[in-house]
């Protein structure tokens, strides 16, 4: 199938129609004039972080789908709104770890976006003309012939790239947030004129596909990362750099060595000790 897409592609660039459409849309779009150059430290531990976070939320997600009968409860000490009928909610202890991980990628995606207002880095990632439309069409036929587009990530991302990083900041990640929130015992259950209008059905039906998408957007992240210059990449992500040093690519071990140990240590036998600051953790 993938040599198929390819060899479609490289057919496609062959006709003339598609060069001069290439040739009037190379792939990226032009910068505001008073867009920043180059990427900030604090960008480096802000992917590292959204990162981390992300990916336990779709592990901590996945058990919650695949696991029939908890293994462990946790009910909070300070229940305030967070009961059923007068007694307190228990919930199960996967759903305790997704809850707690997903609070945290918000609180932390929250700052990313107070920085990215406040440095203008937002300039990057936020579409400013029409053109990106033909501009994203041109880089996709590019990547998908194999013959990646000409861009330097560090001034300017390719408009296939900037489409991509607006839709994961600003539409899908505060979908799953509300979604998940709707679903949560945290939401108003006396809302009824909220509720009707967003049914918790609804939220359920766009909350996994919303985890899929990521989960497809980080494979597909860390394959063009990895392919289109490994080296520069990861020092642009990582490390605050334009070269072609090991810092970034160090980081970027260091901290993929971080997730795998978080991964793995997601157990029952880690957890309860974790969860039991926060409220009591039974078997059942």
């Amino acid at each position: 199938m993938l040599f198929l897409i390819v060899l479609a592609a490289k057919g496609l660039r062959e006709l003339p129609g598609v060069q001069e459409f290439l040739a009037a849309y190379p792939g990226w779009t032009t910068l505001p004039k008073d867009a920043p150059v180059g990427l900030p430290a604090w960008l480096g531990w802000q992917h590292f972080l959204n990162a981390f976070f992300l990916v336990l939320s779709i592990r901590s997600g996945w058990l919650l789908r695949t696991t029939t009968r908890p293994k462990a409860y946790w009910t909070r000490r300070n229940q305030g709104a967070f009961k059923t009928r007068g007694k307190p909610t228990k919930i199960g202890l996967d759903l305790w770890l997704h809850l707690s991980l997903d609070a945290l990628w918000a609180l932390n995606g929250a700052i990313f976006i107070v920085l990215l207002f406040v440095t203008g880095q937002w300039m990057r990632i936020v579409p400013t003309s029409l053109d990106v439309v033909p501009n994203a069409l041109s880089a996709l036929l590019q990547y998908a012939s194999l013959d990646w587009p000409l861009e330097n990530g560090w001034t300017n991302y390719n408009a296939l790239q900037l489409l991509a990083y607006f839709t994961v900041v600003f539409l899908a990640a505060p979908l799953a947030i509300i979604t998940g929130l709707r679903m949560s015992a945290a939401w108003p259950k006396k809302a009824g004129s909220l509720n009707m209008m967003f049914p918790i059905e609804a939220a359920r039906a766009i909350h996994f596909p919303t985890m899929i998408f990521f989960a497809l957007f980080i494979i597909t992240h860390v394959t063009l990362v990895l392919a289109t210059g490994a080296l520069r990449n990861l020092n642009h992500m990582y490390a605050a750099a334009d070269d072609e040093g090991w810092a970034g690519f160090w980081f970027f071990a260091g901290s993929l060595a971080i997730t795998t140990t978080f991964w793995l240590l997601v157990r029952p036998v880690f957890l309860r000790p974790v969860a039991s600051f926060s409220g009591t953790v039974t078997r059942s």
